[in-house]
């Protein structure tokens, strides 16, 4: 059973914004949790935008993600968790605030919160000091193989292409003339990702209960420790 929380839409235009970084999530992981939480609350998802551009990338530079937010004010925009919207603190203070300026609402899946103009501001810090956390966590110790990493594929660019057409009940031999790509190589791909299920939200979803208190509950506040010191008569 999905547990998923159903959150009134603020609007029927739904965008969702994906983009990889090797420390996290694939796109395919979050497109995967994303197509599950809008099929669950009854979002219907209008446009579909999956970044390939580096998660090195300040802000500054990524004109066309910048320009992509611009043309769709005023939308419900679906991502898996902040760090998509970047992995650097700075940039990602930025990045809210500028989105909730143009009057977006950005549903973050995985945390299974809504952040809006009229959202407690404990609770984007807790969602900015939930990624402090993970980043200073990962700078002091990284063991084995990133979390989410998967080994690439030369089909990964084409990621949005191909489940646009699964949706539209493409075959996969039509699409991989459409590629021009192996047929074998396209299924391969298709079925190691669970890309049909994708596509039609036949995953699950689990969301906390009380998602925003837990949020603002794991924020962690610098403190001393009173160190004792023997004395020796």
């Amino acid at each position: 059973m999905v547990k998923v929380q159903i959150m009134e839409v603020y609007t029927s235009m739904a965008i969702s914004y994906i983009r990889a970084d090797k420390y996290f999530d694939g796109a395919f992981e979050q497109l995967k949790n994303i197509n599950t939480y809008a099929t669950a609350s009854d979002i219907n998802i209008s446009d579909e935008f999956v970044d390939h551009t580096s998660q090195n990338n300040s802000l500054d530079t990524r004109e066309e993600v910048v320009s992509y937010f611009k043309n769709h004010q005023n939308r419900d925009l679906l991502i898996s968790d902040v760090w998509v919207l970047s992995s650097n603190i700075p940039d990602l203070l930025q990045m809210f605030a500028c989105l909730l300026k143009n009057r977006m609402r950005i549903h973050i899946v995985n945390a299974g919160v809504v952040i809006d103009q009229e959202s407690d501001v404990m609770l984007v810090l807790g969602l900015i000091d939930q990624l402090r956390q993970v980043l200073q966590g990962r700078e002091k110790k990284l063991i084995g193989r990133p979390k989410g990493s998967r080994s690439s594929s030369k089909f990964d660019p084409y990621l949005d292409q191909i489940i646009s057409l699964i949706r539209q009940e493409v075959s996969v031999s039509a699409m991989a003339r459409e590629m021009r790509v192996s047929r074998s190589s396209l299924k391969d791909y298709i079925e190691s990702r669970e890309l049909k299920e994708v596509a039609k939200g036949l995953v699950t979803l689990d969301v906390p209960v009380d998602a925003e208190e837990k949020v603002i509950g794991t924020i962690k506040c610098p403190h001393s420790e009173t160190k004792k010191e023997n004395t020796h008569e």
